[in-house]
């Protein structure tokens, strides 16, 4: 199957803005995320088409999923 990866902030970094991937069906957000080399602690918040999702969230063809880094500050 094959998903977009859109990646924000430092995230981007040597990745870009949005990448495609191809991956196994039955594929989870976490696996995705392995094979672009993001740990899960690099990532705070995780949307699948729009949607709030985890890391254990599995994927479908044609899906788009969002990954934002903490957000620091003061």
């Amino acid at each position: 199957m094959r998903i977009t990866v859109k990646l924000f902030a430092l995230l981007r970094e040597g990745r870009g803005k949005q990448v495609e991937l191809e991956l196994e069906a039955g594929a989870s957000v976490g696996s995705a995320l392995h094979r672009l080399g993001i740990q899960q602690s690099a990532a705070s918040m995780l949307l699948v088409n729009g949607r709030t999702a985890g890391f254990d969230t599995a994927l479908a063809d044609g899906d788009v999923v969002a990954v934002f880094p903490p957000v620091g500050g003061g």
